[in-house]
């Protein structure tokens, strides 16, 4: 076993809060609402999958204070109405706290009730300000914002001399924040967005978007929607005769993406927000790759990488309860994680603070399924 892993789960041991939430003291229970069907359940799936990776790991070292972890997964589709239900379901269920939700507009969709229930909401898979401004008490955020990401995406294109730059967006909270934050950079560069074309939510109707935007012959074309619905376009648009370039906010699912063009894949560009998973590593990647052997038949990835270091950054959270186990106890530990290295991953949480990193990268596709930093 890695040895920082193993420290870690170590560590754990010596944590002994007195849990005094509603779960018959046997297991420490997260809860978590993600799309385990439909054409956005590889997010759902390889965000869960990362983080079990983790949590199996501390259970097989004897849990934190002497409790295991349980990830409690329902599964919703990716519909907002879905994960309110299953937010219902969890924290009537006494779930300690809930992790890991996809989605923006299934992660607001559960808000009222976090407010609520004065729950922990900890590393929701999205980077929309609608979950971050106003800052509620209760969430906290691993990755980076859209905002973060679209304006790193709009540096590069413009200092590759690219002006006309279109936005294909997701109809939906999610789309919005994306395309908000795009209109943000350009406006800091005395630009405006070339043209806009939607796509439903769990759709891959997109010939009046392609059929919108390639008219308009942009430069680059910045995706804000999922896996199947940006690759649809991609392959519509490239049928139609665009050459531009196509630019991906991180929730599109990097290796998801590449699953569905194949060979097409090469050249797209995707943003980052997560530790580059592939090759030689040190640190929190070098945890999750042994994790990963381990387990066996687990294919390295963002999103399960994005879960694993979630996964561990909870779990130091719960270490770190002192007295009380109670969701109050563990806001606070979290808040507490000001200066807490996850393995060559900073994260910088505090009192006000409920935003760990800004980290940004962009990373291109290979048509032989591989990715470049």
């Amino acid at each position: 076993m890695n040895r920082r892993l193993a420290l870690a789960q170590l560590a754990s041991l010596t944590a002994l809060p007195l849990w005094s939430h509603a779960q018959d003291q046997k297991k420490i229970v997260l809860g978590q609402s993600a799309p385990l069907s439909g054409p956005a359940a590889q997010l759902g799936l390889q965000l869960q999958a990362g983080a079990k990776l983790y949590f199996d790991g501390i259970n097989a070292a004897g849990g934190v204070g002497g409790l295991p972890i349980e990830l409690r997964t329902l599964d919703d589709g990716y519909e907002p109405e879905r994960c309110k239900a299953n937010t219902e379901k969890l924290i009537a269920g006494n779930a300690f706290a809930l992790f890991g939700y996809v989605g923006t507009a299934t992660s607001l969709a559960a808000l009222p009730l976090v407010q609520q229930a004065k729950i922990p909401f900890f590393a929701p898979l999205t980077g929309a300000e609608a979950l971050r401004d106003p800052a509620s008490p209760f969430v906290f955020h691993l990755r980076a914002s859209y905002n973060d990401e679209t304006a790193l995406i709009i540096k590069q294109l413009t200092q590759l001399g690219l002006s006309k730059i279109a936005v294909f967006h997701q109809n939906d909270a999610y789309g919005k924040a994306g395309l908000d934050g795009a209109v943000r950079a350009l406006m800091h560069r005395k630009l405006t967005v070339h043209a806009t074309a939607t796509v439903e939510r769990n759709s891959v109707e997109v010939a009046e978007a392609v059929k919108k935007i390639v008219a308009t012959q942009p430069e680059a074309v910045v995706m804000v929607s999922a896996y199947k619905s940006c690759a649809a376009f991609i392959r519509e648009a490239r049928k139609a005769g665009y050459a531009g370039q196509f630019f991906n906010v991180s929730f599109v699912g990097t290796q998801a993406l590449l699953d569905e063009l194949g060979k097409e894949a090469n050249g797209i560009v995707v943003s980052q927000v997560m530790p580059y998973p592939f090759g030689v590593a040190t640190g929190v990647v070098s945890e999750y790759q042994t994790a990963a052997q381990k387990a066996g038949n687990h294919v390295l990835n963002y999103t399960a990488m994005e879960g694993f270091l979630a996964a561990k950054v909870m779990t130091e959270g719960l270490r770190r309860i002192n007295g009380k186990g109670s969701r109050e106890a563990l806001i606070s530990a979290l808040e507490g994680l000001q200066n807490y290295n996850a393995g060559g991953f900073p994260v910088k949480f505090g009192p006000g603070r409920h935003v760990a990193s800004n980290f940004v990268e962009l990373s291109m596709l290979t048509g032989d399924g591989k990715v470049k930093r």
